[in-house]
């Protein structure tokens, strides 16, 4: 199954700390990332706008580890979760993130990528 394949490949390189390079090779050009906020992060069409989420999102935050675990797979779709262990470089304050990323894929490439947090995040 393609799907399985594409998540497979796409945790590898996240594994190897590759996060814009997957987002490189699997991203649709149209790609829709939506995030559990709001503000203009929040939702983000593009392969470029994603790109730039991501460059953004390494330059505010220090990240002292990474468990990557999945992919949990369901037709065109997969799950990713990610426990990070990070500091906000603005604030200082280290903490664990704890996200799930959902991707969805069309013509093999991933159209949407959707992420859930705890609501432990929401009370930071």
């Amino acid at each position: 199954m393609e799907t399985i394949r594409i998540a497979n490949e796409m945790i590898a390189m996240l594994r190897q700390g590759k996060f814009l390079e997957a987002g490189e090779r699997f991203w649709a050009e149209d790609v829709l990332s939506v995030e559990p906020m709001t503000g203009e992060m929040a939702q983000l069409r593009g392969k470029a706008a994603a790109k730039a989420k991501g460059e953004w999102w390494t330059r505010a935050h220090d990240v002292h580890g990474v468990e990557i675990q999945g992919p949990y797979v369901n037709g065109d779709q997969f799950i990713v979760r990610f426990i990070m262990d990070l500091t906000v470089r603005e604030t200082k304050q280290r903490s664990k993130l704890d996200e799930l990323g959902l991707y969805t894929l069309r013509q093999g490439k991933i159209a949407e990528e959707k992420f859930f947090v705890t609501p432990a995040y929401f009370e930071r």
